[in-house]
């Protein structure tokens, strides 16, 4: 509990004051200093007030505000140091673009540990020797090996990661030593002292490996990489749409692009907000958290790094990587569980989170129609996709989806991907198991001003390029409230939208190529007097500024 003393000198006595402010700093609190009280001496200590001292600790909380500025803070540096690793490894180590986000995800596991069975990696430990069972790749790998063991993982895909990493640490280039230390020794060192700080204790609660994958999405070897549609869905997206599709303690998630699993990570944290909301017992708490990170949660993922990021990033929010599924979504995955306890059984997915590649078919709408054809209890789906999907470039997929569910809102959304992907897209939010009917009211939405200012300056950080320039918290909020419950009575709804121009409800076709907030827009072309006005007071101005710059002309019929 440190303390801050400030002396002030009383000039008119030659008397010293003191001021005393007590500050309390906990894990519970991110290690943010929270203030206690002013005093005015150390009386606060005497044992007959210490009651009254942990009784005020005990209500010392972080606001939500404080929560997200120490979360971002966290961010931007976790995306600074990997910036920077990268740098080294581009130009001191030389190591290939193709195995770095595989590299990074290996030395994080052997320098994780795990608290009283496996312990963390030594710098030390890695002594460049040559032997095919002590080089520093292989004592690396045997690390990773106990640590996946440890956290329980199905020998499916403790064997899928091991494989995956064993090409990387099994490479003579790195572990073989230069000057005595290998190239392995040099990275790990970088990893051991800027990264793994980030990943210990309470500070690790957030998307790391989303912004990771952020920050290492270059690093990735897609194929048809002119055409790279792997992108972050940005935590603020996954957050909204999780909300859209009302994500609780008893829902089913399910993505089948899942990416480093952002999308699950977000409504992770919907559902266990909504336990510790609504359930009381600590030991209910605890197993209702446990059962939702080990059967509430599924994702798929095709591309070997990408996964590798999936995995690591559920583990580290404390272990919701049992449903985290390498494959082909579209012609490897039925629908079920396919390790564990539950293993051949129903995934009984009641909601869909999606940003698909948009090279797919459809837009990536083939995606949707798959898993939404696979839930048979109901519930929501958020897909984030191009908006022209939903104009006619996602038929027929588009219109078969409406034969078994409702279109609920159409959402056309801002410049989310700034520099990274140069694509209009949109949120369709539907209802699952209700077929669309032509009466069914879509609520059309224009958030193209999202309350956020962007740039695309790639050495500054998400808080740079990211800024909260109009209320832009206030206006995601607002968002949910309309596509949940629509503008209510007397517009109750509408702070941040107008009624008829940025918020307006109408009907489609069941057709699937009308699904666009344009589409649906309605002008007036008919001008009223004020239009002519204006254009008439426009033109005398114009030209009023034509003649004063061209002294000696007045006439105003001249062209």
């Amino acid at each position: 509990m440190p303390k801050r003393f400030l002396i002030i000198p009383n000039l008119t006595d030659g008397t010293i004051k003191y001021e005393i402010g007590a500050y309390y700093i906990s894990k519970n609190n991110l290690f943010v200093p929270k203030k206690i009280a002013e005093y005015t001496d150390l009386s606060f200590l005497l044992p007959q007030n210490i009651e009254q001292l942990l009784d005020n600790i005990a209500n010392l909380s972080l606001t939500e505000e404080e929560i997200e500025a120490k979360k971002l803070q966290l961010e931007d540096d976790i995306e600074r140091k990997l910036k920077e690793i990268n740098q080294r490894l581009h130009d001191e180590q030389d190591i290939v673009v193709g195995s770095r986000v595989k590299l990074i995800a290996g030395l994080v596991m052997a320098g994780l540990g795990v608290k009283g069975k496996v312990s963390p990696l030594k710098v030390d430990d890695l002594r460049g020797e040559l032997g095919s069972q002590i080089n520093d790749g292989a004592i690396i790998m045997s690390r990773v090996s106990e640590y996946l063991q440890t956290k329980e993982l199905p020998s499916e895909k403790r064997l899928i990661i091991e494989n995956e990493l064993r090409g990387v640490f099994n490479n003579s280039s790195l572990y073989r030593p230069i000057n005595g230390e290998s190239k392995l020794h040099t990275t790990y060192s970088d990893v051991k002292a800027n990264i793994i700080p980030f990943l210990t204790g309470e500070l690790h609660n957030l998307d790391f490996t989303g912004r990771m994958f952020n920050v290492l999405n270059a690093w990735v070897d897609v194929p048809d990489g002119d055409k790279n549609d792997v992108v972050l869905t940005p935590r603020y997206v996954t957050e909204l749409m999780a909300k859209l599709c009302n994500v609780n303690m008893n829902s089913y998630v399910w993505d089948f692009a899942t990416g480093s699993g952002g999308f699950l990570i977000s409504a992770m944290h919907e559902m266990i907000a909504d336990v510790k909301d609504k359930i009381k017992s600590p030991a209910e708490q605890e197993a209702k958290i446990a059962k939702i990170k080990m059967e509430q949660l599924l994702g798929i993922e095709k591309l070997s790094e990408i996964y590798m990021l999936a995995v690591l990033n559920m583990i580290l929010m404390k272990d919701g990587s049992a449903n985290i599924i390498k494959g082909n979504s579209l012609t490897d995955f039925m629908g079920t569980y396919e390790q564990g306890k539950h293993k051949g059984k129903e995934f009984p997915a009641n909601v869909f989170l999606l940003n698909p590649p948009y090279s797919a078919e459809g837009k990536g709408f083939i995606f949707v129609e798959k898993a939404l054809s696979l839930m048979h209890h109901g519930g929501m789906a958020a897909v984030l996709i191009q908006e022209n999907a939903g104009s006619g470039n996602g038929t027929p997929y588009t219109k078969n989806i409406l034969k078994n569910n409702t279109l609920v809102a159409s959402i056309r959304m801002s410049d989310i991907f700034c520099g990274k992907a140069s694509v209009q897209t949109a949120i369709y939010v539907f209802r699952v198991g209700e077929p669309h009917s032509t009466d069914s009211i879509v609520r059309f939405i224009d958030f193209s001003n999202d309350g956020y200012t962007r740039q695309n300056r790639k050495k500054s950080s998400q808080s740079v390029n990211l800024r909260d320039t109009g209320n832009a918290k206030e206006r995601y909020a607002e968002v949910v409230k309309l596509v949940r419950h629509g503008k209510g009575l007397n517009d109750a709804n509408l702070n941040f939208f107008v009624d008829g121009e940025t918020y307006f409800e109408d009907q489609i076709s069941l057709d699937g190529n009308d699904w666009t907030i344009q589409q649906h827009r309605k002008f007036n072309v008919i001008p009223s007097i004020e239009d002519f006005q204006k254009v008439v007071k426009d033109y005398l101005s114009w030209r009023v500024g034509e003649v004063l710059k061209n002294e000696g002309d007045v006439s105003l019929g001249k062209q």
